[in-house]
């Protein structure tokens, strides 16, 4: 690396040397399995991944929309199962409905319950994690009663429903690029670009970065924590309509455990669990990554399956730990750069500290 590419890369923010990071270790993964395991760089395998990884993603993405915030939701695993079956339900009365419609009534059912956590945390000030902690049972309990212990059976679903996994929308030498995938990838790419243009996106940083200086400067916290839950539950709906296309029947327990791995895709993928910190790209990856290993472990004997749990905590951990160091050091170099000669005054430089480091300057 020459010395003009490693200033450049230096000075690279802490959220794409995480990107770049997560990118170097899934090629490296690839590139290790691929060595060892007949038929691992096939298109079938990459078709797999591709397909299994879409529910984590979005759910990725709806959780890292509420850690900006300095929330967590452990509620998306239940609110993908209830979206899931009502929907499903619906469908087995109405066989006219279409995907789109399907679609839409999974994310207004998850807005629904989104916005039920949303108002407990955002104006009744109960931590998110208490909040979230109960209505995962509570949303898990209501489809169960709701349900009788009956599951919606794959035939009784419209013909589309089962063949809708696995539309390509490009086949090249056995390489499909499924629909699910596209939508899932669009998701995120909508996301990043209103996270990083919108108002309402730096401002939903700035109140997970500092929430004392937000609130000084006259943000509505309540209002965007409200958004991020509404916003994160309708994500989670539209999980649900992916859960419901790739599995058929539903039972009321759909989605069980979801909640810890879309939790994992968004720590490992660079999203600081302190709030207003991350992207929806390293979400994303962290997704992709996680679903990778699993599928790539699953296919070597020798690795137990207690080893692949144990795969995904030592993840975890090591992203605490890259994102917290990261961190130290991009502050103290911006430290350096806005006290230098030029810095008017200490107060100008903690407002540029904490602009960049919240995710961007903040609009009044």
């Amino acid at each position: 690396m020459t010395s003009a590419t490693a200033r450049r890369f230096r000075r690279l923010s802490p959220d794409r040397v995480k990107e770049l990071i997560l990118l170097g270790i899934i090629v490296g993964s690839v590139v290790v399995f691929g060595s060892f395991v007949d038929g691992y760089l096939s298109g079938r395998f990459f078709n797999r991944v591709t397909t299994s990884v879409v529910i984590v993603a979005i759910l990725a993405a709806a959780q890292a929309l509420v850690i900006f915030s300095r929330n967590i939701d452990l509620s998306v695993g239940s609110t993908v199962g209830v979206s899931a079956y009502l929907t499903a339900d619906f469908l087995t009365a109405n066989t006219w409905a279409n995907p789109v419609v399907a679609m839409i009534i999974a994310m207004a059912v998850g807005a629904v319950l989104g916005s039920l956590n949303g108002l407990l945390v955002a104006y009744g000030r109960v931590p998110a994690i208490i909040v979230t902690l109960g209505t995962l049972a509570i949303f898990r309990t209501l489809i169960s009663l709701y349900s009788g212990g009956a599951n919606v059976l794959a035939g009784d679903l419209p013909d589309w429903v089962l063949g809708f996994n696995n539309l390509t929308v490009l086949s090249i030498a056995g390489f499909d690029l499924r629909l699910v995938f596209v939508i899932a990838v669009a998701v995120v790419v909508i996301l990043q670009w209103a996270l990083r243009r919108l108002r309402v996106g730096r401002r939903l940083y700035a109140i997970g970065s500092n929430p004392e200086a937000a609130r000084q400067a006259g943000l509505a916290a309540p209002r965007l924590i409200m958004v991020s839950f509404v916003g994160a539950g309708a994500l989670a709906g539209l999980a649900g309509f992916m859960f419901m296309v790739r599995a058929g029947t539903i039972s009321a327990t759909a989605g069980s455990g979801l909640e810890l791995e879309s939790v994992a895709a968004a720590v490992v993928g660079g999203v600081s669990i302190f709030g207003g910190s991350g992207t929806m790209f390293g979400a994303f990856l962290g997704a992709i990554l996680i679903d990778t290993l699993e599928l790539s472990l699953v296919r070597v004997p020798e690795v137990s399956e207690f080893w692949r749990d144990a795969a995904l905590g030592i993840l975890i951990l090591l992203a605490v730990i890259l994102d917290a160091t990261l961190q130290r050091r991009f502050t103290r170099r911006l430290t350096r750069e806005v006290r230098g000669p030029d810095a008017t005054d200490q107060q100008s430089s903690d407002r540029s500290l904490s602009s960049v480091v919240g995710g961007g300057p903040v609009d009044e």
